[in-house]
């Protein structure tokens, strides 16, 4: 009782619920900030939800402006990361590739550039020789081309996320793990407290960044969030000798009767030479399942091998399955809502919280400590939980 009291008589400038791909770098940004800031998660330490499910791919190169303008920044803070605190959290500056091997996809991928240029993006679209030079040993037969965005990259979630848990800790940020948010306490629709199975702790901001849970979080403050978790595979090969830098991604579909069908899939070749995979399937598996499907490595083996025919004799160390939070038009709900005060969200990042996640905690901090540019606010208006959820982006 007496830890009770002592914990409830702290006041927090903002407490941040998740410690993941969004939580720990608004942590980071907040207590940066001058911000008293408090972290709480139900798991025992950092990057142990979806986090450690991700297989890193940092990108700008989106088709809606705000996602582009964010991991712009986002690229910044990891590109310069070991040179600015020391820590090698493997980026690497591969780049992404898009490919095509329809009319209809070529178009889509020429028009997505001619947007994308206009915000000062460097990517174009290139031939199919490029493109077998970019990935060497690549089945060219229908190949039209592809985009090729050099500046894009990848890194280590893990390695990541435990540096920059550090780094906010350094900066004052608090951490209570093993704790469960039972409660949102409100009083005159304002944020007054958060309670959790060990403690109540006072602040008048929170922020919902539980991922996969923050439907749950939203209705515990009475807000009904659109989000809902559709489970995603991945897996990891032997290392092998480095052949190809871009992250590449497969946007045309895939009809397996036997399998499953599947929207996209993509993989790229990481620090240490091991190819990491992931594969969209079709339909969504909606759902907080996280066990490993039987179906998955037929289906997706068969495609990148008939890509790319040089993997066939690599072996597969392992495989996961994680969870990706999804709104209705592919974008995160990023901001406050109405007639609750210091309430916000940063959610439903549709499998990309990792590469969102340093420049959304960076936005979020502005936008607490009231130093909000107008960039700023054409994103949060964008990605306002009352936006139009029907203008679904084309490379999501």
């Amino acid at each position: 009782m007496l830890e009770q009291r002592r914990r409830i008589n702290i006041e927090y400038d903002v407490i941040i619920i998740g410690s993941g791909s969004i939580g720990v770098p608004t942590a980071l940004a907040t207590a940066h900030g001058g911000l008293k800031t408090l972290v709480i998660e139900v798991l025992p330490s950092v990057a142990q939800g979806d986090n450690k499910h991700a297989i890193g791919g940092i990108r700008a190169t989106h088709s809606q402006k705000s996602k582009i303008w964010i991991c712009q920044r986002s690229i910044e803070i990891f590109s310069t990361w070991k040179k600015k605190y020391g820590d090698d959290i493997w980026w690497v500056e591969g780049g992404y590739v898009f490919i095509a091997f329809t009319e209809e996809q070529e178009k889509l991928l020429k028009d997505t550039v001619d947007l994308q240029k206009k915000y000062g993006l460097n990517i174009e679209y290139v031939g199919a020789e490029k493109i077998k030079e970019l990935i060497p040993g690549i089945n060219d037969q229908g190949l039209l081309g592809g985009t090729f965005s050099p500046k894009d990259g990848n890194a280590s979630p893990l390695l990541a996320l435990h540096s920059f848990y550090r780094q906010s800790i350094n900066w004052g940020a608090e951490y209570k793990f093993k704790e469960k948010v039972i409660d949102i306490l409100k009083d005159n629709k304002k944020v007054t407290a958060v309670k959790t199975t060990k403690g109540t702790y006072k602040t008048k901001n929170i922020i919902n960044a539980a991922g996969a849970l923050a439907k749950n979080i939203g209705q515990m403050a009475g807000v009904d969030i659109p989000v809902q978790p559709d489970s995603h595979e991945a897996g990891i090969t032997e290392p092998i000798k480095k052949f190809f830098s871009p992250m590449v991604v497969d946007i045309q579909p895939c009809i397996d009767p036997k399998f499953g069908n599947s929207k996209n899939y993509y993989f790229y070749q990481n620090k240490e030479g091991q190819i990491i995979f992931c594969l969209t399937p079709d339909p969504s598996k909606f759902g907080t399942d996280r066990r490993e499907t039987s179906s998955f490595l037929p289906q997706i083996s068969k495609r990148m091998i008939k890509l790319l025919p040089r993997l066939r004799n690599i072996k597969i160390r392992r495989t996961w399955r994680g969870l990706y939070p999804m709104t209705l038009d592919g974008n995160p709900i990023i901001g406050p809502v109405n007639n609750l005060k210091g309430y916000i969200n940063a959610v439903g990042m549709c499998g990309q919280g990792f590469m969102l996640g340093p420049g959304v905690g960076e936005l979020l901090s502005r936008l607490l400590t009231r130093k909000i540019n107008s960039q700023d606010n054409e994103i949060l208006e964008d990605l306002s939980l009352y936006r139009n959820f029907y203008q679904v982006e084309d490379l999501k």
